[in-house]
């Protein structure tokens, strides 16, 4: 019994060692990557004050050919926010070699200019996607790059994984104040957009190398893949539309809940030195391979998301045709169904919109042909029915991730 009060009192200790432990949940920032302006993207940006703390901003970029652009955003909307804002520098990966005076001057002039307008101006950083082999004279630019800054602004990168191998990976790191490890769309694209087990092994090995504070970016979009006769790549289409087409094309896109289960594993366990999430990139109303507003907003909010597909047959006026329709009822952006089984009593039908008709021994079937997401609050005509009489007819779907 005199043993009780010193064992209570050890128990207490335990206790408070494991709140201590608990985790709070990591920042969001968000990548704000739009080469125009437009009032949807300035709505989004008011609108998400509360879930956003700090903005990365596509400030200029470097193209394959050498090309300097630089954007303009709406000042006062970034201002009004009160939050850290990053100017982005985008060097063009494939670039082969850039003139490094030339493009500091450029670099100094975006400071210059972001400063100027009454922003909570953070710094800036530099998204290259180049080779490890050009590490080196990446490593030398940067280090021009730092006198440029005043007291409290800082240098970032975007880091890849395909670095970590690289000796050269250190005196990169050393040159910049922070950085943030991209995991998204750094593979072939036949590997998908986004991977939680490699990327979980990527954060764990960039941890061990990175010796300042550093973010990961996640993404929050889809985007759609195009491949020609040869397999070769011919368009990359997410943000912004194009006109190259090539034969075969598959939609990729980061699931939610996926998501948002690999930001609880980062919540619960963050690897040494994670300081935040930055989101690629911020949704609005007019980009339909963003997330919607309300998934996004649920996923940074770590709100449950609520999956609600359901399927409709809805009436015309030239009965007995009527419409097929999926219906997503949730604040979950879900995929496609990859099945949708139609009413026997229908003999006639086709489908719409990524989905194809199929006859089986079993009855009709829609099959999907195409990838895609379904965002929250939003419905889709996936076919058509024409049936005689009143007979009942019902859907049922099954998702595919």
């Amino acid at each position: 019994m005199q043993r009780l009060p010193w064992l209570l009192l050890g128990f207490a200790v335990l206790w408070l060692a494991g709140c201590h432990a608990r985790h709070a949940p990591l920042g969001n920032q968000a990548y704000v990557w739009q080469r125009q302006w437009t009032p949807a993207l300035a709505q989004a940006v008011q609108k998400n004050v509360d879930v956003v703390h700090g903005w990365r901003v596509l400030a200029a970029e470097v193209d394959v050919q050498g090309q300097w652009r630089v954007f303009t955003p709406d000042w006062n909307v970034f201002a009004s926010t009160g939050e850290p804002v990053v100017a982005v520098v985008r060097i063009e990966g494939q670039l082969p070699q850039w003139d490094e005076a030339v493009l500091r001057a450029h670099v100094q002039d975006v400071v210059t200019a972001w400063r100027a307008h009454g922003l909570s101006f953070a710094g800036i950083e530099i998204d290259h996607d180049g080779a490890t082999a050009r590490l080196p004279a990446y490593t030398h630019f940067l280090a021009a790059l730092r006198p440029l800054l005043h007291s409290g602004e800082r240098l970032s990168i975007t880091a890849l994984p395909t670095w970590l191998d690289s000796a050269e990976l250190d005196k990169l790191l050393a040159q910049v104040d922070e950085a943030v490890l991209q995991v998204h769309a750094v593979q072939s694209p036949r590997a998908g957009l986004f991977n939680p087990e490699q990327a979980r092994a990527w954060l764990a090995s960039f941890a061990r190398r990175m010796h300042k504070p550093w973010r990961v970016a996640l993404p929050a979009y889809g985007t759609r893949v195009s491949w020609d006769a040869q397999g070769r790549i011919a368009a990359i289409e997410s943000e912004r539309p194009t006109l190259v087409h090539g034969d075969d094309a598959s939609e990729l896109f980061a699931d939610p809940s996926v998501m948002q289960a690999f930001v609880a594993s980062l919540d619960a366990n963050p690897p040494r030195g994670l300081a935040g999430i930055v989101w690629f990139r911020l949704p609005t109303d007019d980009d339909m391979r963003a997330w919607s507003a309300a998934t996004w907003r649920a996923v940074l909010a770590r709100t449950p998301l609520k999956v609600s597909l359901l399927a409709q047959v809805g009436g015309r006026r030239e009965a007995p045709l009527h419409d097929l329709l999926l219906l997503n009822a949730g604040n979950a952006d879900v995929p496609l169904p990859s099945l949708v089984r139609l009413d026997t009593a229908c003999k006639l039908a086709d489908g719409i919109n990524g989905f194809a008709l199929q006859r089986t021994s079993q009855g009709m079937f829609l099959l999907r042909t195409q990838a895609g997401l379904l965002r929250a609050g939003q419905q889709l005509r996936i076919g058509w029915l024409r049936c005689q009489g009143p007979a009942a007819m019902h859907i049922d779907a099954w998702s595919a991730r």
